[in-house]
């Protein structure tokens, strides 16, 4: 099915990995303490609707620590908990990482690289947050290192976009990632579903978009509604404007999802997890992220089905 791995029934990130380095590889997260432009009011105030990133940041991951800290115990972490691992990705995952001046950025991602065991980074960030400048010292670095840059898309649907406080359209990110594909660094992209006034059919309807994106990687999470947030108080007046996955409906979608995806595309993540005192709402009881994912594959064979079955170029 696909030339690194002919076991699974989708195009799997860890696979990917090792086929490309050799071996397993971990990511370090890091939180250098950007913002984003729809927080400090350039674009707007307080962020998306459903964001905190407290509910996905480890315990070694602190703005207040520095760089070259919080990789040392993220790898001791790491080595604790996967002790396979020797070689790490340095992870900027907390808010908008491009969403600074040039000097600054290659301060930061300089320093991430001196270790000798981070073999390259992982930025997350926002589509309107990047520019030719940043793109071609990300290009300037992928030539030795590897360099992902994963864009915070969430959603195809402008109304969407609007309500939850993105302040940008889907169209920024389409040229987002066509400009950085141009410049031969690999892309990555994000989307929930679950935000509040979609439906399922809407969402499989965006299989043939999302396919045609010049994408490397893709991440799936389904809707977290995490306490303190807006959405959760939006959810609290109005619950009907919600698709509330339960478990086995969510096994089944993310499969239907799959089937009509690009198969060249590879899959980081099924689903997003975070821990059960920052939910609002939580539908899946305790089941962590790798028995979601045993579920999923057992149910693609039970089907005999994979990743782009139903794809149509």
């Amino acid at each position: 099915m696909y030339p690194w791995n002919h076991q699974r029934r989708y195009n799997a990130y860890t696979e990917y990995l090792k086929a490309l380095f050799g071996q397993r590889v971990q990511k370090v997260t890091i939180n250098a303490g950007f913002t984003c432009p729809n927080r400090d009011g350039l674009i707007s105030v307080g962020g998306c609707s459903y964001c905190d990133n407290a509910a996905f940041n480890p315990s070694y991951c602190h703005p207040d620590k520095s760089i070259t800290q919080q990789i040392e115990e993220g790898i001791e972490f790491h080595q604790n908990r996967y002790r396979r691992a020797n070689k790490y990705l340095a992870y900027f995952q907390a808010y908008s990482n491009t969403y600074a001046d040039l000097k600054n950025l290659k301060r930061i991602y300089n320093q991430a690289l001196e270790n000798d065991k981070i073999i390259g980074i992982v930025i997350g960030t926002r589509p309107d947050c990047v520019d030719e400048e940043k793109l071609s010292y990300f290009a300037r670095l992928a030539e030795s290192k590897y360099v992902i840059i994963e864009y915070g898309i969430e959603s195809c649907n402008n109304n969407t976009l609007q309500a939850i406080n993105r302040g940008h359209d889907f169209e920024t990110s389409v040229k987002a990632l066509e400009m950085t594909r141009k410049m031969g660094i690999h892309t990555g992209a994000h989307f929930i579903f679950g935000l509040p006034g979609e439906t399922k059919e809407e969402w499989l309807s965006w299989t043939k978009i999302i396919s045609g994106l010049p994408l490397h990687t893709i991440k799936f999470h389904q809707l977290q509604i995490i306490k303190n947030t807006v959405m959760a108080i939006q959810f609290k007046s109005h619950p009907e404007t919600f698709h509330s996955f339960e478990l086995h409906e969510y096994v089944d979608f993310v499969i239907a999802f799959a089937e009509r995806l690009n198969p060249h595309f590879i899959i980081e993540r099924f689903a997003g997890e975070v821990p059960p005192r920052y939910l609002y709402i939580n539908n899946w009881d305790l089941i962590r992220n790798d028995q979601l994912l045993c579920m999923i594959e057992k149910q693609m064979e039970n089907q005999n089905t994979w990743q782009g079955k139903y794809y149509i170029q």
